[in-house]
C-alpha cells in the first residue's frame, strides 16, 4: 500500500471495512470508484471505465458518478441486490492538513432504503434476521427502516418454518451469524432471491433496550438486538422513529405456506410475478400507501380469532349501510399522506419542506376523519375515532412556519414564512429594499447615460454589474464606472455605490439561507417529539383505509356477509372466484354451490379438463381467507368455519433451482398437507399422481385420499381424472363424487362450468384437444385409437368375468384360485383395488441383502433426479457384480 498515493492509501483503508459493497469515494462533485469496484460498476451501471494513477505499478481502473445524480445510480446497484457504502468528506477541505478526512457516513442495502424507486408505496421493504439456537429453535425479526416497524417471533420446528415466515416478509435481505450453516444459507437462498448480510453482535445495547421492553424471552431479544446493531451499525445517524419491537406467534394466525400462497395467487399471479390477476390486484380500493400495506400484511395472515374477525366484519358492515359518509371519508383519505414514512424521514433527516407540507395538509383532514367516524352509529367505530389525535400542536407549527409552496433543497431558501422569525424578517427586507435600490439606480443610470440598453445584472463570479453593450460605449463619460469585465459585444463595469450595496445585499441574501435552514432543522426536531403520536395515528387510519376498502369492495362485486359455523360446516351459495369474475368482466361467471359438513369432509372432483375444476377448488379457498381477513365474500350466502391452515397442490411447475422435478414438487407440497393439516384445516388437491405412471399416480391419489379420511379429517376438495377412484365413496363414508357438467352438442363439447353431484362418466380430453386447434388428422387418429382401446377393454373385461367365474367354482382350492386370479390381472388389468397375491419371498444373497439396506436408507424426497439416477447406476453395478 506504501507504494500507492496517499489519497489511494486511504480509499484502500476505508474500502477494507466494506468488502462487500461498492464504496462511493467522494471527491469534489464527483463520486469515484476505483480497482475491481470500478471494472464492476462500470459494467452493471454501464458508465465509462478509466483510469488514473494512483502512484503503484501501473494505472488503476477508475469510473465516477456525479454527486447530484448517484441517487438514480446508487437505486440501479441496489435493485440487483448490491450494497453501497457512501464515504463523504468529514472536513473543510480549506482547513485540511494534507488528505482530506473521509468517512462511511452511511451503508445503503436491499433492507435498508429509506426512499427512491426501488421503494413500493404499498409494499413494506424488510429487512429480517435469523437466529438459530442450540435448542434447534429459530428466531425471526424483520424492520422495515422506512416506517419503523419492528416483529418479532420464535420458531420450532423444521427450518421450513423459518422459510415460510420468510417468503410471507418477502424481506429483500436478511442478517445472519458469521458461523451460519451453509446448508441453510442454500435453502434461503434456493427459497429466496435476497442478499445475505452477517452480524454477530448480539449484544443489547442501553439506548435502544426500551424497544425490547414488551419481549419475553431472551432468545427474541437476541434475534432483535442482531437486527438492530446491524442497523446501527450501518445507518450512522437517529433512528428515533424506530417503533418498540411487536411479538407475535404464527399459530395466533391462518397458517398459509409458501406454495399455497404462490399457488391462490394472492399477492402476484404464478405467470408474470405481477399484481394484476392476484387477490390483492382486485381486493385493493384504499386510498392510502399505509392502508395499502395494511392490506398485503392482512392477507399474509389472515385471523382465526373469531372475535378479531366479527370486530372487522362489524366496521365494513356499517361503512356498508352508510354509503355517504364511506364516501367522505374516501375523499378525505385521498388528502392523506404516508404519515409512517413521513416519520421515519423526520428521524432519519431527510425530511424536506414540501415533505412537511404534505404532512401538514394530511393532519387537517385529521378532525373531519375524527368527527364523521366518531358519529357512525357503532361502538368500535366510536372508540377508532377517540383513537384519532390531530397532532393540533404539529399543525399550527407548520402553518406559521412554511410558505405553501417551498423549494425541494433546503440550501435555496425560501421556505419559512414571513414573520415567523424576527431576525430573519431584518435580513429579508435589507435584501428586498437592496433590489428595489438596484431597480431604482438601473433607472437613474439609463437616465443619466442615454443609454436605454443599459442593464444591472448579477451572476455569482462576478456579482453586480453594469452592462452596457459596445455600440453605445462612447455614450458613456462618467469617471466612476470601472471596468469588471469584457464580452464579446459588451462591457461591464462596477460603481462604488453598486459595491456597497452589493455586500450589503449578498450578505443578507446569504444569512437569509443560512438562517432558513438552521430553522428549518429546529423545526424539523420538535417534529421528532410528536413521531409516535403520528406513527399512532397512522395505524388507525390505515385500518380504516382497509376496511372501507372492504366496504367499497363488498358493494361494487355484490358480496355478502360470511357467518361461522362451530360444527365445521361449508355453505357456499352461488359462489364465485372473484378475481376470474372480475378479469371477465361483462361475461357471465357460472356460480357454484358448495356444501361440506361432518358427512362430506372429502369431495372428490371428475370431469374434463378447462370444464373449471380447479377454479372452483381455489374459490373456496380465497371465500374463507377473504372471510377471515374481514371482508365479505363472493356469494349470496355463506357459512364457513374457520380454517387454521389452507394448504393447496395445484399446477406443475419444476424447481429449477433445488434441481426438483415437477413430480417431486407435487410430493413435496403433497407431503407438507398431509403431515402438518389438522382437522381444522382446509386441503386443495389437484391432478395428484399425474407426474409418474398411470398405476403409480392412481396408488398414490388413493392413499392420501384414505390417509385424510382416516386420520386427519381437514375438509379437502381433491379433483383427479383418474376415474377408477370414484368408487371410494363406497369405502370411505365422508367421501363423496362430485363432478363439472359437460354436454355434447353435434360432436363437439360444451362445458357448463356447473357443479353436480356424483361422478363424471367422461373425460372429454379428445375434445378439449380439439378445442385448442390440435390438427384435425391428429383428433381423428385419437378418436380411432381410443375407440379401439375402448372396444379391447370392453373385451378383456369379458375375459375377466368368465375367468372370475371359473374361479368361483374352485373356490376350495385357495392357492389355485390366486395364482389364476393373478393370471387374470395380468392379463385383463384390471382396476387397482383388486386384491392380488403377494409374491413368495425370495431368498437373497449377502451381496443383494446388502444393496436393499442401502435402498431402505435412502431419502427419495430429499434427492435430485440426477442424484437418485446416480445412486440407482451405483446399487445396479453392485448387483450385476
Amino acid at each position: 500500500m506504501a507504494a500507492y498515493t496517499p489519497m489511494i492509501q486511504q480509499y484502500l483503508q476505508v474500502k477494507a471495512d466494506y468488502q462487500d459493497a461498492f464504496l462511493f469515494f467522494r471527491l469534489g462533485d464527483f463520486y469515484e470508484m476505483f480497482f475491481d469496484d470500478a471494472i464492476s460498476a462500470s459494467q452493471e451501471l454501464e458508465i465509462t471505465l478509466t483510469s488514473r494513477d494512483g502512484g503503484g505499478e501501473g494505472k488503476i481502473p477508475m469510473c465516477g458518478v456525479p454527486h447530484h445524480a448517484a441517487p438514480q445510480y446508487i437505486e440501479q446497484l441496489i435493485e440487483k441486490g448490491y450494497k453501497v457504502a457512501i464515504c463523504e468528506q468529514t472536513e473543510d477541505p480549506r482547513q485540511a492538513k494534507g488528505v482530506v478526512k473521509r468517512e462511511v457516513v452511511q451503508l445503503i442495502t436491499p433492507g435498508t432504503m429509506m426512499e427512491g424507486r426501488g421503494l413500493s408505496e404499498k409494499e413494506n421493504n424488510y429487512l429480517a434476521s435469523i437466529t438459530v439456537f442450540e435448542d434447534q429453535t429459530y428466531g425471526f425479526a424483520y424492520n422495515d427502516l422506512s416506517t419503523g416497524e419492528n416483529r418479532v417471533t420464535l420458531l420450532s420446528g423444521s427450518f421450513d418454518e423459518v422459510l415460510n415466515e420468510l417468503s410471507i416478509s418477502g424481506a429483500k435481505e436478511v442478517v445472519i451469524a458469521t458461523s451460519f450453516p451453509d446448508e441453510l444459507q442454500r435453502k434461503i437462498r434456493e427459497r429466496s432471491v435476497v442478499t445475505l448480510s452477517f452480524e454477530d453482535d448480539l449484544t443489547i445495547q442501553d439506548f435502544y433496550s426500551p424497544l425490547l421492553k414488551e419481549i419475553d424471552l431472551l432468545t427474541k431479544r437476541q434475534t432483535v438486538a442482531r437486527l438492530l446493531n446491524y442497523l446501527y451499525r450501518t445507518q450512522k445517524r437517529s433512528l428515533d422513529h424506530l417503533q418498540p419491537v411487536s411479538q407475535y406467534e404464527v399459530q395466533h394466525y391462518m397458517k398459509i405456506d409458501y406454495y399455497s400462497k404462490r399457488n391462490l395467487e394472492l399477492t402476484e399471479t404464478i405467470r408474470s410475478k405481477g399484481k394484476k390477476g392476484s387477490l390483492i390486484w382486485l381486493l385493493d380500493e384504499t386510498k392510502t400507501a399505509m392502508g395499502g400495506r395494511l392490506l398485503k400484511q392482512w392477507i399474509d395472515r389472515p385471523l382465526i380469532d373469531r372475535d378479531e374477525i366479527q370486530h372487522r366484519h362489524s366496521l365494513v358492515e356499517t361503512f356498508l349501510a352508510h354509503y355517504f359518509e364511506r364516501q367522505d371519508l374516501r375523499e378525505k383519505l385521498t388528502e392523506v399522506y404516508d404519515l409512517e414514512r413521513l416519520s421515519g424521514r423526520v428521524a432519519f433527516g431527510n425530511v424536506n419542506a414540501r415533505d412537511l407540507v404534505q404532512l401538514k395538509r394530511s393532519l387537517w383532514q385529521i378532525p373531519g376523519i375524527k368527527q364523521l367516524i366518531g358519529e357512525l352509529p357503532n361502538e368500535t367505530a366510536v372508540a377508532l375515532a377517540e383513537q384519532l389525535d390531530p397532532c393540533e400542536d404539529v399543525t399550527d407549527l407548520l402553518e406559521r412556519a412554511l410558505v405553501e409552496n417551498p423549494p425541494i433543497s433546503l440550501k435555496e431558501g425560501n421556505i419559512i414564512q414571513d414573520g415567523y422569525h424576527e431576525e430573519l424578517d431584518r435580513y429579508r427586507d435589507a435584501s428586498r429594499n437592496g433590489k428595489t435600490w438596484i431597480a431604482q439606480l438601473e433607472r437613474q443610470e439609463r437616465e443619466k447615460t442615454g443609454i436605454k440598453s443599459l442593464k444591472i445584472g448579477y451572476n455569482r463570479v462576478f456579482g453586480y454589474y453594469i452592462e452596457i453593450t459596445r455600440a453605445n460605449l462612447h455614450l458613456l463619460q462618467d469617471d466612476l464606472y470601472e471596468r469588471k469585465q469584457t464580452l464579446s459585444n459588451a462591457e461591464r463595469f462596477i460603481t462604488p455605490e453598486l459595491k456597497e450595496k452589493e455586500e450589503l445585499i449578498l450578505q443578507a441574501e446569504e444569512k437569509i439561507v443560512e438562517l432558513e435552514y438552521q430553522l428549518f432543522s429546529e423545526i424539523r426536531e420538535r417534529i421528532k417529539e410528536y413521531i409516535p403520536h403520528l406513527q399512532a395515528l397512522a395505524k388507525r387510519i390505515s385500518e380504516l383505509d382497509v376496511l372501507q376498502c372492504f366496504a367499497t369492495i363488498s358493494e361494487n362485486r355484490h358480496y355478502v356477509k360470511p357467518l361461522f359455523s362451530d360444527e365445521r360446516r361449508i355453505f357456499i351459495k352461488e359462489g364465485r372466484h372473484p378475481v376470474v369474475e372480475k378479469v371477465m368482466n361483462a361475461q357471465e361467471y357460472v356460480p357454484n354451490d358448495c356444501h361440506m359438513d361432518r358427512d362430506r369432509e372429502i369431495l372428490l372432483i371428475t370431469g374434463p379438463n378447462m370444464s373449471g375444476k380447479s377454479t372452483y377448488m381455489r374459490q373456496v379457498a380465497l371465500t374463507a381467507i377473504l372471510a377471515q381477513i374481514g371482508c365479505y365474500v363472493p356469494a349470496t350466502e355463506a357459512v364457513l368455519p374457520i380454517f387454521d391452515q389452507v394448504f393447496t397442490r395445484i399446477g406443475a411447475a419444476d424447481d429449477l433451482i433445488s434441481g426438483q422435478s415437477t413430480f417431486m414438487v407435487e410430493m413435496l407440497e403433497a407431503k407438507n398437507a398431509i403431515t402438518n393439516a389438522t382437522q381444522a384445516s382446509l386441503i386443495l388437491f389437484d391432478e395428484i399422481g399425474r407426474g409418474t405412471s398411470t398405476y403409480d399416480g392412481m396408488a398414490l391419489a388413493q392413499a392420501m385420499t384414505e390417509y385424510i379420511h382416516n386420520r386427519i379429517g381437514a375438509k379437502t376438495l381433491f379433483s383427479t381424472h383418474y376415474h377408477e377412484l370414484t368408487v371410494l365413496d363406497e369405502e370411505l363414508n365422508r367421501l363423496k363424487n362430485v363432478h363439472v357438467s359437460a354436454i355434447e352438442q353435434n360432436g363437439k363439447v360444451v362445458f357448463l362450468h356447473k357443479i353436480k353431484e356424483g361422478a363424471a362418466d367422461k373425460s372429454y380430453g379428445i375434445h378439449v384437444a380439439e378445442l385448442a386447434e390440435l390438427p384435425k388428422e391428429v383428433i381423428r387418429r385419437a378418436n380411432e385409437i381410443l375407440h379401439a382401446l375402448e372396444d379391447k377393454a370392453e373385451e378383456m373385461d369379458k375375459k375377466a368375468n368368465e375367468k372370475a367365474g371359473k374361479l368361483e367354482k374352485v373356490s376350495e382350492h385357495s392357492t389355485l384360485i390366486m395364482d389364476q386370479q393373478q393370471q387374470v390381472n395380468e392379463e385383463a388389468q384390471l382396476s387397482l383395488f383388486v386384491e392380488v397375491e403377494k409374491p413368495k419371498k425370495k431368498d437373497f444373497d449377502s451381496k443383494e441383502r446388502k444393496v436393499l439396506e442401502q435402498i431402505k436408507e435412502l431419502n427419495l424426497l430429499d434427492m435430485t433426479p440426477l442424484q437418485a439416477m446416480n445412486t440407482l447406476y451405483e446399487l445396479h453395478k453392485k448387483i450385476k457384480g
